[in-house]
């Protein structure tokens, strides 16, 4: 008897089909039956199944006579199956990897129950996948398992059937079938949740759910259909009275379900919507049960849907369309008097005395106080405090900004004034492009890392990572900048070929490093208590860089499994690049902790242990801090060919370097990250790429720049410098991790 049995109804799913059951045979954990069930379909999908299950003999092929819908090939399926288990994909959703363990290891943990819900995440055909609205609800904290009653926000989850797993002896006694129709999870998904004895939930995205691509009319018969499925699912509790209480919850489901389908043009044609809102009307008033309050958000829907109120929604419609086309040039217009205001503005500033007194920060384009830029700020503060300082970000970032820097908002007229008065400018990419930079201006480049991949020139052999890059705009920023700074030999020589520009290169060290040597072990207590991470923990700080060659940038790492592997002692911090546009885990679970909207990286570095990355310029800040490194490169070949790299870190790396998750895991469990051949490589990579970073690099520069000064204070060599040590190591060694059974078969070595 097979832990799952997981059944895949596949009907004009051709394309998608073979994708759908390699997600499923290639799980980490192999417990499993798939029933392929071929609902008679036209296309492909019977012979791809035949071909599974020829070559893997955990699969069936069950085909059906006639087509009958999905519902009766779900049944179909589980009249087959034989497995714990039931879990239902459709023929184009797909199992994220290790989705099956992880079900696994929480139904165990959870004492068997009869329904887990899990997470899902909607697969777009551009490529996108977004989580789950109501993934909220799927927390893990409290007690498990439990009843419905104890967490009706439970029925809030869309009601499908294949975001869930359920015991087969629960189903069996329950008599639970899915009916014919279209919107056939309905009926079963409501009476499962209320009946069942134990219900327990999942953390995690599981299934990937595709959205396909919509072209020409909406149909009409699948959504009329769901009137029928509501029907069935009142009847079900009305022969029960034991689940009357049920009822208010339902009947509120159902009107917002029944907008939802109504207000969506893309479901609905428009020639149908005035006999669906007359049978939605008549569905209210057949089922409408008192007992729940309507919230205020939701109360137009219900009156809508109560009364039939199909003109007066169709008026309403028509107002809040013409409102919007009148808006449009008016909105137009208004933009367009702004920017011709602003510009006349900034020109009058432009013929106005420079402020001698006054220094303007910004760094990544507005985001928050931090990276050079930021610890240069706080230098002049100190070391120039005649120097009156203003950063530029974005609204949703000022709370980063120190109290005594003033706050500016881009593109605003106080931007302007700043930007054309101050004398001082520092950023760490480009301000803005009609920037007009004046005689007496000083202009601060201060660049954001030690440059591994290609940048700058070098991407024009780079089509895939150079994108819509703006070659000329690009080096008439070159021509702007005074100073440029460079934290080694290596960024100097590849800043002044790939940036060819009058500039003058500072060798000083990277300001934002200066941390490192200056924190405290309280500091790194203190940090680590912020971010949750359990005393005597070993916190593994993860940060991934950009791929060019990718439309998604989710990573390949599945942290979950790292984290399950190594032992409970050990916690994750996943930090996604900022151009990632989101966290690297959807959500984090207790031993992930997502830190990517975290301001300070420097903080998240000081409050780890070892770092894992892959080429983030990342690893060369992180050397300050003389704490293990490790690379888990593992498409090593396809980054090179997308962006390329300035030398083979595997012949320069700062630590063991891992090409897939099972050789990471084993760098840990054996204890190479931290080995003495680990100690070797990162001590020459420390003496190749750190010999400014004593912590006075901010120094040096205001001393330099504003200060006028000719000599800088010296450098601290590297062996008299004593950065902070971690948690681990100040308590002394961390233990092995303890593996989980099946992690690697061999040894690997440290270094390749």
């Amino acid at each position: 008897m097979p832990r799952f049995s997981v059944i895949v109804p596949a009907y004009k799913v051709q394309a998608c089909l073979p994708a759908c059951l390699e997600s499923v045979l290639s799980q980490s954990y192999d417990d499993l039956e798939l029933i392929v069930v071929d609902d008679r379909s036209p296309d492909a999908c019977g012979e791809i199944a035949d071909e599974f299950a020829a070559r893997d003999p955990r699969v069936r092929a069950v085909h059906l006579a006639r087509n009958e819908g999905l519902g009766h090939a779900r049944n179909a399926g589980t009249a087959e199956a034989t497995g714990d288990y039931l879990l239902f994909l459709d023929g184009d959703d797909t199992l994220t990897p290790h989705a099956l363990r992880a079900i696994a290891d929480r139904l165990k943990e959870t004492g068997e129950p009869d329904v887990l819900l899990y997470g899902h995440a909607l697969a777009h055909w551009s490529g996108e996948t977004v989580r789950d609205a109501f993934a909220g609800q799927l927390t893990e904290q409290g007690p498990a398992p439990f009843l419905l009653e104890d967490r009706p926000g439970l029925l809030r989850v869309p009601p499908v059937a294949w975001n869930k797993a359920y015991r087969r002896e629960f189903t069996e006694r329950g008599g639970f079938a899915f009916p014919s129709g279209h919107h056939t999870d309905l009926p079963w998904t409501y009476p499962v949740l209320m009946t069942a004895e134990s219900i327990a939930t999942l953390d995690r995205v599981c299934v990937h759910h595709r959205q396909r691509r919509r072209s020409g009319m909406p149909g009409t018969v699948g959504h009329f259909d769901v009137f029928d499925q509501y029907d069935r699912v009142f009847a079900y509790v009305d022969a029960r009275p034991e689940l009357a209480r049920w009822r208010p919850v339902l009947f509120r489901r159902m009107v917002d379900h029944l907008a939802a389908l109504f207000t969506d043009p893309d479901h609905l044609p428009r020639a149908d919507r005035a006999e669906f809102l007359k049978r939605a009307r008549d569905h209210y008033r057949a089922h409408r049960t008192p007992g729940h309050p309507v919230p205020a958000h939701s109360r137009l829907r219900h009156t809508v849907i109560r009364l039939g109120l199909y003109r007066t929604h169709r008026l309403a419609e028509l107002v809040r369309g013409f409102a919007r086309r009148a808006a449009r040039p008016a909105l137009r217009l208004a933009k367009s008097l702004r920017a011709t205001a602003l510009r006349l503005h900034y020109r009058v500033q432009l013929r106005l005395p420079l402020r001698e007194d006054r220094a303007v920060f910004a760094a990544y384009g507005g985001r928050g106080h931090g990276c050079n830029p930021g610890a240069l700020e706080e230098a002049f503060r100190t070391f120039a405090p005649h120097i009156r300082t203003a950063w530029v970000a974005r609204p949703e970032h000022h709370h980063t900004v120190p109290t005594a820097t003033r706050r500016l908002r881009p593109g605003t007229a106080a931007y302007w004034t700043a930007l054309a008065r101050s004398k001082y400018l520092v950023d760490n990419t480009d301000f803005d492009r009609r920037l007009v930079k004046r005689p007496g201006q000083i202009l601060v480049q201060t660049q954001h890392g030690t440059p591994l991949k290609h940048m700058g020139l070098d991407l024009l052999e780079r089509p895939a990572a150079a994108g819509d890059l703006d070659v000329e705009a690009m080096l008439r920023g070159v021509d702007q900048w005074d100073y440029l700074l460079s934290p080694n030999r290596h960024t100097t020589l590849t800043w002044e070929r790939v940036y060819p520009g009058g500039y003058t290169t500072l060798p000083y060290g990277q300001p934002r490093n200066d941390v490192f040597q200056r924190a405290t072990s309280e500091d790194v207590r203190r940090l680590r208590e912020s971010l949750g991470i359990p005393e005597g923990s070993v916190a593994i700080l993860y940060a991934p860089t950009h791929r060019d060659y990718r439309r998604t940038q989710r990573t390949t790492l599945d942290l979950d499994r790292l984290v399950r592997r190594l032992g409970p002692r050990f916690v994750v911090l996943a930090r996604a690049h900022h151009r990632h546009g989101g966290p690297l885990v959807s959500p984090a679970t207790a031993r992930v902790i997502d830190v990517t909207g975290h301001p300070s990286v420097e903080s998240l570095c000081l409050a780890s242990d070892a770092l894992v990355t892959d080429y983030s310029s990342l690893m060369f800040d992180y050397a300050n801090l003389d704490r293990p490194i490790v690379i888990h490169a593992d498409d090593r070949e396809a980054y090179e060919a997308a962006r390329g790299t300035y030398f083979d870190l595997r012949s320069c790396a700062p630590g063991a370097v891992a090409r897939s998750e099972d050789e990471l895991i084993d760098i840990f469990a054996t204890g190479h990250w931290r080995g003495s051949r680990s100690t070797q490589l990162r001590s020459a990579f420390r003496e190749r790429f750190c010999p400014y970073d004593d912590g006075r690099a901010a120094e040096r520069v205001v001393r330099h720049v504003v200060l006028g000064e000719t000599q800088s204070p010296p450098v601290i060599p590297l062996a008299d410098r004593h950065p902070v040590p971690s948690a681990a190591a100040a308590l002394g060694r961390p233990p092995l991790a303890t593996v989980e059974r099946g992690a690697t078969d061999t040894p690997v070595a440290e270094t390749r």
